[in-house]
């Protein structure tokens, strides 16, 4: 019996006084944070939140997440957090298919009502019994109508509580991942998946107690920075210095002030450090401080990897992995030279092989196969889609739909994506899902979705459109709708109209003429 709430509990029992987050001049220590999730926790239960019950999050990088994503796992429920860009009928979906019997939602700001959008997802969804507004100032009136603040329903709640204890292989987070057909699918991680992925880390990074400084840039409802940064860190008693959105000027300030020692985040943010670094930086003052720096989500140019060495003296780790792997899988070895492009080998306690679509294993040194992995970092399966489970799962075994070639040393190399998905600035966009919604248009009759290179963001989504006979809808036109109908990391920022698209015989797509 355990709980993941315990990387955060044995830390405050250490080191109550250390700083746990930071957020501009808010410092909170680890006995406060410990002690506020604490009243997370009894409130839940005293609203009749029973242990296994599943409960939503959306939150951006502020210290109310990491105290209510523990506080939740403390009252013995489930954690669902959700990206803050969801607009209310995705929120909607997602509530309902997780079966959530209760949503915690931040109130966001004008250009990003999270509350608005959360509360008009809750209320189309049966089922979901309590909404809970987070609001900046915790004694303030709810600006939404009907909708209970969080720091109303916490008064009076106790900040001691005896967490409730689960088996090792329960559900205790639930992140929402996509494929190239069908909705959103939940995969449910369990505590021990979470807690020894957060301990394989600080195992690979050499994390000693009370020591790290994390700059968290990551999202913390996406599972990189929910494990590299905020589990692992916690489990360590690091200080997260949260940054609720990406600036890279801002960055690279905090990275000199708070002596940053630990910098996760995706490749073009790395891109956006390095052009950041103008002469009014403390280069020399960062580079002393810089202990780790690791990057994952898509492949790091070799060119940026030089810069960072040569600029902060640190070298970036890369690694890979999914949701479904907790998620790290691969990294590269910290006491070896970088292979460019590589995505490492497997971390402790995980097996990685290659394999072709019938399962069979591929050994030829530089032979592609798909990727499929095993160890205590597989997820238990898509909650309430036993069938899509199995078709990703055999013998203890993932696939995970991208493919590789393994070099003679056992180094991996990612060299194409078996699905059709895009990476934009380090968010999963799933073309499908973009093609269903342009296809409620009525001005729009199909539709097909690509990814271009994009500059900064890695990949720009951009969709191909044949009209409705008799529409005259431009493609500017159903750019601005799909913003009002989609999260703004995946609605197309290019719409281009056609007259037919590329087919085979079959009426299949073929998205590869596609450019």
């Amino acid at each position: 019996m355990l709980n993941l709430s315990v990387l955060l509990e044995d830390s405050a029992r250490r080191h109550p006084e250390r700083t746990a987050v930071v957020l501009g001049p808010q410092r909170l220590t680890y006995a406060q944070v410990d002690a506020a999730a604490s009243q997370v926790a009894a409130m839940l239960v005293a609203r009749g939140i029973q242990p296994g019950d599943k409960v939503a999050l959306t939150c951006p990088n502020l210290p109310y997440f990491p105290i209510v994503y523990y506080g939740i796992l403390k009252a013995g429920a489930v954690v669902v957090p959700l990206n803050v860009l969801l607009k209310g009928r995705e929120i909607a979906y997602h509530l309902k298919d997780s079966g959530a019997k209760a949503y915690l939602c931040f109130q966001g700001t004008p250009e990003l009502p999270m509350g608005a959008e959360g509360f008009a997802g809750f209320g189309e969804t049966e089922g979901a019994e309590h909404f809970f507004l987070i609001t900046a100032d915790p004694a303030a009136a709810s600006p939404i109508e009907g909708a209970e603040t969080l720091g109303s329903a916490l008064a009076g709640q106790s900040p001691v509580f005896e967490t409730v204890l689960r088996d090792e292989s329960d559900a205790a987070v639930i992140l929402y991942t996509s494929g190239t057909t069908g909705q959103a699918k939940g995969a449910e991680l369990s505590h021990s998946n979470l807690i020894l992925n957060a301990l394989t880390c600080n195992r690979l990074f050499g994390s000693q107690p009370a020591t790290d400084t994390h700059l968290l840039v990551l999202p913390l409802f996406h599972s990189f920075g929910s494990t590299v940064n905020m589990n692992a860190g916690f489990a360590t008693a690091a200080t997260l210095v949260l940054l609720p959105r990406f600036e890279p000027k801002a960055a690279v300030a905090l990275l000199q002030s708070e002596d940053v020692t630990f910098f996760a985040g995706v490749p073009t943010m790395y891109w956006g450090l390095l052009n950041a670094l103008d002469d009014s930086v403390d280069v020399d003052r960062i580079a002393a401080n810089m202990r780790v720096a690791v990057s994952g989500g898509s492949s790091l140019p070799v060119e940026i990897i030089r810069a960072v060495k040569e600029r902060l003296g640190v070298t970036i780790l890369e690694g890979y992995g999914l949701s479904e792997t907790s998620p790290v899988a691969t990294f590269s070895d910290p006491h070896s030279d970088p292979r460019p492009g590589s995505i490492g080998i497997p971390v402790w306690g995980i097996e990685v092989k290659l394999i072709d679509p019938e399962w069979n294993t591929v050994g030829k040194v530089d032979e592609i196969g798909e990727i499929a992995i095993r160890g205590h970092n597989i997820f238990r399966g898509y909650i309430g889609r036993p069938e899509a489970t199995a078709e990703v799962m055999r013998d203890g075994w993932f696939r995970t739909g991208d493919l590789a070639r393994r070099d003679a040393d056992g180094f991996y190399y990612i060299v194409d994506r078996a699905k059709d998905m895009i990476i934009r600035g380090g968010f999963n966009v799933y073309p499908r899902e973009i093609e269903e919604v342009l296809i409620t248009h009525e001005a729009v009759s199909l539709a097909a979705v690509i990814g271009v290179p994009h500059e900064s963001h890695g990949e720009e989504v951009k969709a191909f459109v044949i009209l409705n006979p008799g529409a005259t809808v431009t493609g500017d036109e159903l750019v601005a709708w799909s913003r009002e109908q989609m999260a703004s990391y995946k609605y197309p920022r290019i719409v281009t109209i056609v007259e037919a698209l590329p087919m085979t015989a079959t009426g299949k797509l073929l998205k590869r003429e596609l450019s």
